[in-house]
């Protein structure tokens, strides 16, 4: 290492080597020091991103889930009034077939008869 001079009166300045040594040491450790946290910030980074990412995700199924049950329910309550639906018709239907045998057994047109003894 090259000590500086003083030029006016042509003598050396001391300079303590424990000093450089003691800079050095806490300059290779700040620089460690950097690069181990760029590394955590690096990992953190990634971690969180990935933890974004299955947030998202989560986010989209709970939704999706949600989308589904809500479909369900209308399902749901559409097969219980076809279902209503279905037994009404029924009893009409069974009220209307009752009111034409009603009919037809009144009527003399569709009187049940014995063709075989008016042919003899």
């Amino acid at each position: 290492m090259e000590l500086p001079s003083d030029e006016e009166d042509g003598t050396f300045t001391n300079i303590s080597l424990a000093d450089d040594s003691e800079h050095l040491s806490r300059k290779r450790s700040s620089k460690v020091e950097r690069a181990h946290s760029t590394m955590m910030n690096a990992d953190m980074d990634a971690v969180e991103a990935e933890n974004q990412v299955e947030l998202e995700e989560k986010t989209r199924l709970i939704n999706q889930v949600l989308e589904l049950q809500h479909t369900l329910e209308d399902l749901s309550a559409r097969v219980d009034a076809v279902k209503e639906e279905n037994l009404k018709l029924k009893s009409e239907n069974q009220v209307l077939g009752q009111y034409i045998e009603n009919l037809m057994s009144a009527s003399s047109v569709f009187q049940t008869t014995d063709t075989k003894s008016k042919r003899k």
